[in-house]
């Protein structure tokens, strides 16, 4: 069934009782062209451009939680293409565009919001950054606009303009950017790809990797082995460990990142902001509450939950760009296990076996990445060559010395 006005008016006539399940619930068969493993965000849309631009259906998607149980719902929602360097900038521009029409391309409501996104700066060496990253953006076709101190207080008057350590002096907006609904996003592409003939089978873990000759037959699972012609790892803040199934070291470590969301207040923050002297961005949703985070704990670990220490961290942060939110009370906090790679940038590569192919090291940016890195990864499994923007994302980057650096940290997965 499509979704549309007429059907949502025939249901409510019909008591709503001709709504049919978004996707099926089927048993692993013996074996697909293609099997995925991971059923976030980036193997659902996988899935779904596999089927729908590459006309391969017969794929699974292996999933051992529960449909969108990892980080594409556990995240802030927030989209953006405002990068610096090659490398990042147009493969974030594909995935903004992607998402402009994703609710007409999948059929399903994901509440797209491009209510913009503006970075603040503190001073004049900032401004200047700021002021080269919107000049990169522009060269690469990417709106960005440069808004000074007067311009930032219309806009958002609330803010501490005058705070002795942290003075507003302006910020850098990117208008086109916004937020999405996670949990949608998840399920329209699951709707999507199970539509076109595509396999989703939780509660299955993949607990082994069988190879022949330098190539991958098929896995071990919580439901038996399954045979495959390609195998494509997409299990985010736990790519170590499955790569490792298949004798495969990442260059990459596992952190958490939290995320936070307030009690329910008026309407009084339109856009995404994000603090330039310290790791805090902020949104408000639909339901009023705050949505907020800033950085990862800082130390490895898979366990969805985070510390206190860095609860502390982030309403300080917050504090200091908007004082109101000292009378504000946390509602609720979640964590999202990262795979923090040794640049802060990703991987879509293939790999040292002949047909097993990795989707990896999304650090922050994989929710906003997740149309992008859906239809990249299925160009290279699909024609066996990278996508023309994915190009840079190679595993082999680290090695070869062409780190792709965004905020020329350095080699240090914590920092990025």
């Amino acid at each position: 069934m499509r979704y549309s006005a007429f059907s949502v008016f025939l249901n409510g006539l019909r008591g709503n009782s001709g709504w049919g399940p978004a996707w099926r619930q089927p048993q692993p068969k013996p074996h697909y062209d293609v099997i995925i493993i991971g059923g976030g965000g980036h193997g659902l849309a996988t899935a779904y451009y596999l089927a729908k631009t590459f006309g391969i259906t017969n794929v699974a998607v292996l999933e051992r939680g529960y449909l969108g149980s990892g980080n594409i719902g556990r995240n802030t929602t927030i989209i953006r293409s405002n990068y610096l360097l090659p490398g990042n900038n147009p493969f974030y521009e594909l995935s903004m565009k992607l998402w402009e029409g994703l609710e007409q391309d999948f059929n399903f409501n994901a509440m797209v919001s491009q209510r913009g996104v503006l970075n603040l700066f503190h001073s004049d060496a900032q401004r200047d950054a700021y002021t080269r990253r919107g000049n990169a953006m522009r060269l690469h076709g990417v709106d960005a606009e440069l808004l000074d101190r007067e311009a930032v207080r219309k806009k958002l008057p609330f803010l501490d303009f005058e705070n002795a350590r942290f003075p507003i002096m302006g910020g850098l907006l990117q208008a086109r950017g916004g937020t999405v609904r996670h949990d949608a996003v998840a399920w329209g592409y699951a709707r999507g790809a199970d539509s076109r003939g595509v396999d989703i089978i939780t509660g299955c873990e993949v607990t082994g990797i069988r190879t022949d000759q330098g190539r991958v037959t098929g896995v071990e699972t919580t439901k038996g082995f399954i045979g495959c012609g390609k195998l494509a790892l997409a299990a985010a803040g736990n790519s170590t460990v499955v790569a490792n199934l298949a004798g495969l070291r990442l260059p990459i470590e596992s952190h958490v990142l939290q995320a936070f969301v307030s009690e329910s207040l008026k309407p009084f923050i339109d856009c995404v902001v994000t603090f330039g002297a310290g790791h805090f961005y902020v949104s408000q949703s639909d339901k009023g509450g705050l949505v907020f985070g800033g950085d990862i704990d800082g130390y490895n670990s898979y366990a969805q939950r985070g510390n206190l220490a860095t609860v502390e961290h982030v309403a300080e942060a917050g504090v200091a760009m908007i004082p109101a939110l000292t009378r504000v009370r946390y509602l609720r906090s979640w964590g999202g296990v990262m795979d923090m790679s040794m640049d802060g940038s990703p991987i879509i590569d293939r790999t040292h076996l002949d047909n097993l192919y990795l989707n990896a090291g999304w650090c922050y940016g994989g929710f906003k990445a997740t149309p992008a890195s859906g239809y990249c990864y299925a160009h290279l499994i699909a024609r066996n060559e990278p996508h023309e923007t994915a190009r840079q994302l190679r595993l082999d980057r680290f090695q070869r010395g062409y780190q792709i650096d965004e905020k020329g940290v350095g080699a240090q997965p914590n920092l990025h």
